[in-house]
Formats: C-alpha cells, structure tokens, sequence
C-alpha cells in the first residue's frame, strides 16, 4: 500500500492543497494502519481489495484502545475515508471499505484567547529597531489584524498586498481566495518592513522579493519559524499563556464579536466555510459575559 498512500498524499498535496501538516498526520495515520493489517497477516500481493469494514472496524477497536483523544480517533478516521474515497474513484479498489464509518463527535474546547492588555504587550514585544524586529512585528500585528492563517500567511506575495486599500488578497484551504481587510497599524508596519528589506543583508543570496515575508536567506519564511517568532516574544512579553500562532486568531475572532462584529462577517474574514465552526466563538464571548454576571448581579 506504500505506493498508493504516496500517490494520495500527492493528490492532497497538487488538487487538494492541504497544508503541510495536514499531509505529514494523513501519512501517519495511514502508515500504522498499514503496519495494522500487516500483523493481521493479510495478503500482500492484494491486501487493498481483502480490506472489508470489519478491517476497518477492527482497527478503530485497537486505536481507541491506545488511549488516543477523540480528536486523533476523528483524524485517522478521515484519513481512511478519505484515502479509500480516492482509491475508489481511481479504480485501485472495488468497493469503498470506510463507506458508513460513523465519525465520533469532536470535543470542542473553548479556543485560548488573549484580552486586549495581552495581545497589546505582544505587539509591542518586538523592536523595531532591526529589520527582523520590523519583520517578526508586522508578522504579528498582520495576524491579529486580519485573523489569517500563519499558511496564509507565510503564502503571502506582494501583489497580494494592497496597501492602499489595506487589504490582503489570502488563498486559503482549498485554494479558495478571499479578501481581507488589515487595519491602519499594521499597514503601517508592513508598509515599513517592505520598503526597509530591500536593503537587507541575505548572507550573499538572492531575495525573493515575490514573497512578503523573507528568512534571513532572503527566501519565503516557513510556517514552523513563524511559530518560533510567536514563541520568542510570549516569552519576551512575560505572558503566562503557551500560545501558538493560532491563537492570535482566535484573538482576533473573539475580540471581534465582543466589538459587536456578526457571526456571518467574521465568518467571511476567517475563511470559514461552514457558520458552525465560527460559532464556537460565541461560545467564549457568551463564558465572559456569564462570569461578568456572576460577579456583578446580586442574585446572581
């Protein structure tokens, strides 16, 4: 099965444009299912087509035994569905084994999120004095501005980036575009950090001025040194949070709708194709308003 999991990771990599990430757990997951049926001794000459929903069913007996969270179990789970979904349609298989797999539901979590003291010592972390400083503050103050993804954002070129009009032209999951607007600070800053590269010193290499955000190669920064810069400066502004790039999304999503913003616009500015996913934060506004009450209504 090796060579075909290959070629579906390639399809998601080429027609479906899944992150990086997305691809590296698909193969993992896949990989310890292959090494499942392996100790279950099926043929290898045609294992593909001997694979039947009990060979399914088995495995996510043995997977839950493992103690995973619901999460990972909801991952693997699609992981299968999807690479027998493609093994289908490419006539590898004759029958979708996966086909009725019940998907467990998700544990949704309250999404991490800064207040407005917080992700203030955040922005402001970063001097700069440098031009990393000036490239790791607009990194910063681009994400909370405008709530895109750090793939999204690592996928920025410069004529993605009106800033005129302060908007980002964004491609995101499924390469579906959308536009999105950035307020006036980090226009400011990104306005300042484009114009300062050009002057920076890449190690003897040549820049790629196509991209917006540059390593000190002068080449396209990647999603794990975004993570890092984000990394840096919680620890440099004392914050208490272990936060990821991501939360400075859901920063921006929750201090949105605590402004007033709707559910739809916020939506559209995420990137969202279902309102369901965005309506976990109504959630998180909906828990500060309860502890607000709790605290200041005398029968509460």
């Amino acid at each position: 099965m090796i060579n075909e999991i290959a070629q579906f990771l390639n399809y998601l990599k080429v027609e479906k444009d899944a992150s990086s990430h997305t691809i590296r757990n698909y193969r993992n997951d896949l990989l310890q299912f292959v090494e499942f049926i392996s100790d279950k001794n099926y043929s290898v000459l045609d294992r593909l087509n001997e694979i039947d929903h009990i060979t399914i069913r088995n495995f996510l007996a043995n997977i839950k035994d493992k103690n995973y969270s619901r999460s990972t179990i909801v991952r693997k789970i699609a992981a299968l569905r999807s690479f027998f979904r493609y093994m289908l349609r490419e006539g590898l298989i004759k029958a979708n084994p996966a086909v009725g797999m019940i998907m467990p539901k998700k544990d949704r979590k309250l999404p991490n999120f800064l207040d407005m003291k917080e992700i203030g010592r955040l922005l402001e972390a970063p001097a700069v004095d440098t031009l990393d400083g000036l490239r790791d503050r607009a990194i910063l103050e681009i994400l909370y501005s405008s709530g895109i993804r750090v793939s999204e954002l690592v996928g920025l070129n410069t004529g993605n980036v009106d800033l005129i009009g302060e908007v980002l032209k964004v491609k995101g999951k499924g390469k579906k575009e959308r536009l999105v607007p950035i307020g006036s600070v980090a226009v400011n800053i990104l306005n300042e950090y484009i114009n300062k590269r050009k002057k920076g010193d890449y190690k003897g290499r040549r820049a790629d001025f196509n991209a917006v955000f540059l390593n000190k190669y002068g080449q396209r920064i990647t999603d794990r040194s975004v993570r890092r810069i984000v990394d840096k400066y919680i620890q440099g502004a004392a914050l208490e949070h272990k936060i990821s790039p991501h939360v400075l999304r859901h920063t921006f999503a929750t201090h949105m709708l605590d402004a007033g913003a709707d559910l739809r616009s916020v939506q559209e500015l995420l990137g969202h194709s279902s309102l369901s996913t965005t309506q976990i934060y109504t959630h998180v506004t909906t828990e500060k308003l309860k502890k607000v009450y709790d605290k200041a209504h005398p029968r509460a």
